[in-house]
């Protein structure tokens, strides 16, 4: 359900609400006269920073910036101090309880519990409201923040990415303070902003499909009842699982491609979608009743409203991702030195330029390494690749295992979100974390059962707990849940030494998303350790490193899609969703040309390429993540480098390694990863650790 739009004309309203700066010099010469000419400098500098954000019309004219400053300036370093913990504790507080309302306020629509069941329309609109929308407006408002900008200084990310490595802690905490009142979004922006966040997350977790209804190309029943996958994860994850069934997996493979690319290109009838009920040809387009005895339940009626137009209307996809780009650009005329989203996802959530990332993608991309890899993966297929293999699977152990016999495992094993929660202690004990540390971690991690794929949420304040979110399937989770739980967490054993143990909450958490899925995937690369199906040899160290690079290899592509369709969204800022539909198929389509089709193929006759590149979900409900995906797994190599020194040396175990990491907190990226490994993040550990793997591999 696609929920209406609230602000009308607010937004162009608040848009224009700008004013010219007011005059601080009577304040300057006020406050010197006080303290002395020694705090110059640094009255110099709040006061410029406060007219920054100053607005005459709602906080005062110059008199009234004069008697703020007079009476807020602090001079004595002690009481600076003070100052300082005192906005720390408060800031803490708020964070935390306004993410715990959140959280509760969704727990219907993200929860697959009972007394959630069914939804009710109230709940998508308590999902899309966000209690701290206002938090901002009243910070500047009642002046706490310009209490923050008068006598705390701020930086660029430039002049912290220079002078990093002088930084004190009180340095960076000090960044992080001001750094949150570094722009002035109107509230009535941000609580648009998740509203749209909101309508486009549940179009995407309604988005499921029963593969026993989609056909092969031969109009065959390929996959079992009861088979419900929700795009675009547990698609992919059906396509990785299939590499264990020769050729019967590979005619799988193709429908689950062909099916991807219908969901790229908007032409899959919208009735399609969580429907039982009706066949599917995702190579003809054509639909018809499924046979009474293949159908899982009764037609409960209608495929949901979402959805039942999208072959007619087909933008349902790019109409979200048209209404989050709208809401994401509201906010540029208030932020003006990241005036995009683009550059608010780098320089503010990454704090890593642009450039430099991508500049990191295409060493992986045009690597010489990529080809050899992809003669290695046709050895083992014995067959050329082709799109599919963009997701092979087959450098693990798990390729080798059939997924009805881990579903089985897993499924004993944890028949409920309790059961997963309840062997917490040993899956972190396995993994090198002492009995106390794995019991403590343990008890401050809350399991929830997920309508969707699954995710962590954190805490933001000591006391709360973080929450693990899987899908767990009526007769138990199946080794996808599993598989997700131990991902999510190493999310949450990150979230809480960063939170618990750093030495300040303001720099609570990593330094950015992909550094929290770099501590995620270390947990999830043991997925079948914990499960006691294998041991780490010189061999499957040697496959993890290839499956490490192919995977990297995959995203870069995917991040760098993601990327370029945002850029075309602001150069064709009043585009439609038809055209943002065909450009985002386009620009999916030259990349893979670019970077893919010379090994994977995917490329007609008459000269079009796939736009499968296109299909991850995240574009439209978790718009510019995809980039901390493969930033993700260069950041994991190198921890995954560190961790086998300190392990093989017997100075560490994992867990002792990644609790010295996780609790350093959120520094510029660089500073963390030198704490962490001794060097900063680089693309060239994960191409050296690939040529030893390849170097490594038995001579055939």
């Amino acid at each position: 359900m696609l929920i209406p739009m609230v602000l009308g004309m607010t937004l162009a309203a608040a848009s224009s609400a700008q004013t010219a700066p007011v005059n601080v010099a009577s304040a300057e010469k006020a406050l010197i006269e006080k303290h002395g000419a020694a705090v110059k400098a640094r009255v110099t500098q709040g006061l410029k920073q406060v007219q920054a954000l100053w607005r005459v019309d709602v906080d005062g004219d110059a008199a009234a910036l004069q008697e703020f400053a007079l009476a807020q300036f602090v001079v004595d370093p002690a009481e600076l101090d003070l100052t300082f913990h005192r906005l720390e504790r408060a800031l803490e507080q708020v964070d935390g309880h306004f993410l715990e309302i959140g959280r509760e306020l969704r727990a219907p629509v993200e929860l697959d519990l009972p007394a959630f069941t069914p939804n009710q329309p109230v709940d998508d609109l308590f999902a899309g409201w966000d209690a701290s929308a206002h938090l901002i407006d009243d910070f500047f408002a009642n002046k706490i923040a310009f209490v923050v900008l008068l006598n705390f200084p701020q930086s660029t990310l430039s002049e912290r990415l220079k002078n990093a490595d002088k930084l004190s802690r009180r340095d960076w905490a000090v960044a992080r303070l001001t750094g949150r009142f570094s722009r002035r979004v109107p509230a009535d922006i941000t609580a648009h902003q998740a509203v749209v966040a909101a309508a486009a997350d549940k179009y995407i977790a309604d988005y499921n499909l029963w593969m026993h209804h989609i056909l092969d190309e031969k109009g065959n029943r390929v996959f079992p009842k009861d088979k419900r996958l929700i795009s675009h994860w547990n698609l992919r994850d059906e396509l990785k699982a299939q590499y264990a069934n020769g050729a019967d997996g590979a005619n799988r493979q193709r429908t689950i491609v062909r099916l991807m690319e219908r969901i790229v290109t908007q032409t899959i009838p919208g009735d399609v979608v969580d429907a039982p009920w009706l066949d599917y040809s995702p190579f003809t387009g054509a639909t018809a009743p499924a046979p009474k005895d293949t159908t899982e339940k009764p037609a409960p009626g209608a495929a949901p409203a979402a959805f039942v137009d999208e072959l007619k209307q087909p933008t349902n996809r790019y109409q979200q991702l048209l209404e989050q780009f709208k809401a994401a650009k509201a906010a540029d005329p208030f932020t003006p030195t990241t005036p995009t989203a683009i550059a608010r996802s780098f320089e503010l959530s990454r704090e890593i330029p642009e450039q430099r990332v991508q500049k990191l993608f295409l060493e992986l991309l045009q690597s010489p390494l990529v080809p050899q890899v992809a003669k290695e993966i046709e050895r083992r297929l014995g067959r050329k690749l082709e799109p599919q293999d963009l997701w092979y699977d087959g450098f693990k152990a798990r390729s080798a295992i059939g997924e009805a016999e881990l579903d089985a495992l897993t499924k004993k094993k944890y028949p409920t979100a309790q059961a997963y929660k309840d062997d917490i202690p040993r899956l972190l004990a396995d993994l090198g974390f002492g009995p106390e540390k794995a019991r403590w971690l343990a008890e401050r991690i809350v399991v929830d059962p997920a309508r969707g794929a699954g995710h962590a949420l954190q805490s933001a304040r000591r006391g709360d707990l973080p929450h693990l979110r899987t899908r767990v399937e009526k007769d138990g989770m199946n080794y996808k849940g599993y598989n997700i739980a131990v991902h999510e967490m190493g999310h949450n054993v990150e979230q809480l030494f960063s939170l618990y143990d750093v030495d300040s909450t303001l720099l609570q958490g990593v330094p950015n998303n992909a550094f929290t899925e770099a501590v995620a995937f270390v947990f999830q690369a043991r997925d079948l350790e914990l499960l006691g199906l294998s041991k780490p040899t010189t061999e499957s160290k040697r496959e993890a490193v290839l499956a490490d690079f192919w995977a990297a290899w995959e995203i870069a592509g995917v991040a760098l899609v993601d990327v370029a369709v945002w850029h075309w969204m602001y150069d064709h800022s009043n585009a439609t969703p038809e055209q943002l539909r065909d450009a985002t198929v386009q620009i999916a389509s030259d990349i893979w040309k670019k970077h893919y089709a010379p090994v994977l193929g995917g490329v007609s006759k008459d000269g079009k390429a796939t736009p499968l590149l296109g299909i991850y979900s995240h574009m439209i409900a978790y718009p510019l993540y995809l980039t901390d995906y493969p930033l993700g797994h260069l950041i994991a190599l190198q921890i995954e480098e560190q961790i086998e020194k300190a392990t093989s040396s017997k100075k560490a175990t994992l867990g002792q390694e990644i609790e010295r990491m996780t609790k350093f907190g959120a520094t510029a990226p660089d500073v963390w990863m030198k704490n962490a490994s001794g060097e900063p993040v680089s693309s060239q550990p994960m191409l050296r650790a690939t040529e030893k793997a390849l170097a490594s591999l038995p001579k055939k």
